[in-house]
């Protein structure tokens, strides 16, 4: 056996030793007095070991790209992101003792790139968010290193028949709860791997939950599920870090998606402060953006009389954004005012309504 292969063989062992330490993350369920009918939770990604979905994704990113023999003793392993994804395979490329290079925009919060340079990488920061693919392969032919390329990948990557997938994860925890099969599963998306993932489980399983994803602002996900325009392209990058994209990403499945909404910004930033008072602690606004689209449904599902379940995902901790969505002065001059999104947030608590 050649030296690289025994190489690979023990890279993707430490893997796995590393997954068989990690224990499943939490399912919260939210106690809301205006839903009595409607059973509402968040699937808690921040407990990973790096603190945010993205650690399922860079995990297996890594062993495709390994099990494809695209990465080797001496790889330099580059990737595009808007920070999470990056931060996971910073750790994945320490435990492999690879050199990781993270290709940013500016904008990037500085907490990620701090976590990024903690686990050895390196960020490699751009002025636009749809510069970073470019100037990814750029550094990967220079460097002679692998583009890992989650945008491309993720969807692939994953497997989404089980093997201890997040759909998969889902159902298991769900199995004693009152309404064990989702009425909805609610996703954002980021690469398109997660929603990818979700709704080709449901499928396979012949479950009859609907997978509803929730699009930021400025991008360009929503427009390309209504017109089937894989071509359309954004002006501006999405403030709501981590999801939403100005192209529409490979790893976007649209056919397996039942219903797209455009979740305001300032909707999403106002959601992660009004759910702080409930869990008592911060998270990113991503989770804001599915948590309203999320409350959305499970309005809907009340007024119509329905009983059932809904479930999303709490993407990752408010510790690394202290200084943009929890920032009073960054989400003026951002964002701009969320307190009408707040009142409606307070009244729904009151009555059980809420809109877009």
């Amino acid at each position: 056996m050649c030296r690289d292969r025994q190489w690979t063989n023990n890279a993707i062992r430490k893997i796995e030793a590393d997954f068989q330490r990690s224990a499943d993350t939490h399912l919260i369920k939210l106690e809301l007095a205006a839903l009595p009918n409607i059973d509402l939770y968040l699937k808690d990604e921040s407990t990973h070991p790096t603190g945010s979905l993205k650690h399922r994704l860079a995990r297996s990113l890594f062993l495709y790209a390994l099990s494809n023999g695209w990465i080797g003793p001496e790889t330099t392993v580059i990737e595009s992101s808007s920070g999470s994804t990056a931060v996971s395979e910073a750790y994945f490329a320490r435990l492999l003792g690879l050199p990781f290079i993270a290709v940013m925009p500016k904008c990037t919060a500085r907490k990620k790139i701090e976590q990024i340079e903690f686990y050895g990488g390196q960020a490699h920061l751009v002025e636009r968010s749809d510069q970073i693919y470019d100037e990814s392969k750029r550094l990967a032919q220079e460097l002679n290193g692998h583009y890992m390329d989650q945008f491309t990948y993720a969807e692939r990557a994953t497997d989404w028949r089980g093997n201890n997938n997040i759909a998969n994860s889902i159902y298991n925890q769900m199995k004693l709860e009152a309404h064990p099969i989702p009425t909805w599963l609610v996703m954002s998306p980021g690469t398109g791997g997660t929603s990818a993932t979700l709704g080709r489980f449901v499928r396979y399983q012949q479950h009859d939950t609907q997978l509803c994803v929730v699009d930021p602002e400025n991008s360009v996900f929503h427009q390309y599920y209504l017109t089937g325009n894989v071509a359309v392209k954004g002006d501006c990058g999405s403030k709501i870090e981590g999801i939403g994209r100005p192209r529409a990403e490979p790893s976007f499945i649209p056919s397996v998606i039942d219903k797209m909404m455009t979740i305001p910004d300032a909707a999403s930033i106002a959601t992660i402060h009004w759910l702080e008072k409930i869990l008592g602690r911060k998270v990113g606004a991503s989770t804001g953006t599915n948590l309203y689209g999320a409350l959305l449904l499970a309005c809907e599902m009340q007024q119509k009389g329905e009983r059932g379940s809904v479930v999303t995902l709490l993407c990752d901790g408010g510790e690394r954004y202290l200084d943009t969505y929890y920032n009073d002065d960054w989400i003026k001059d951002n964002i701009g005012d969320i307190q009408s999104w707040l009142h409606r947030l307070e009244a729904f608590e009151s009555h059980g309504l809420l809109e877009l």
